[in-house]
């Protein structure tokens, strides 16, 4: 078993800052990619910042970011731990949301159950 567990979300107004966490625990190897999306009512999920070990394509460490958060939030991650964080600066509004980490190993995609953002005007 797998689990993905985030934490760190919030209410929070506009112009502050939030910190997400997630642990992916369990029968896992080979963590390549891991990452945050979004989701808000009535939209799809969208990707909003990921890090790759570089492991599987034998280049370095990648980070890459949705351009609407650039320069805002920044995606690190503990190997050894298998967990993967998002600092997120200079919130606005349409950052709230809820967000999900995603764990990429191998062939398989997993998921966290979600953390709800709020940001207040």
């Amino acid at each position: 078993q797998v689990q993905v567990v985030e934490s760190g979300g919030g209410l929070v107004q506009a112009g502050g800052s939030l910190r997400l966490s997630c642990v992916a625990s369990g029968r896992i190897s080979s963590v390549n990619v891991m990452g945050w999306y979004r989701q808000v009512p009535g939209k799809q999920r969208e990707a909003v910042a990921a890090i790759s070990s570089g492991i599987s394509t034998n280049s370095g460490i990648s980070t890459n970011y949705a351009d609407s958060v650039k320069g805002r939030f920044t995606v690190s991650r503990d190997f050894a731990k298998n967990t993967v964080y998002l600092q997120m600066n200079i919130l606005k509004p349409e950052d709230t949301a809820v967000y999900y980490c995603n764990v990429r190993a191998g062939p398989y995609d997993y998921w966290g159950q979600g953390t709800q953002v709020t940001v207040s005007s």
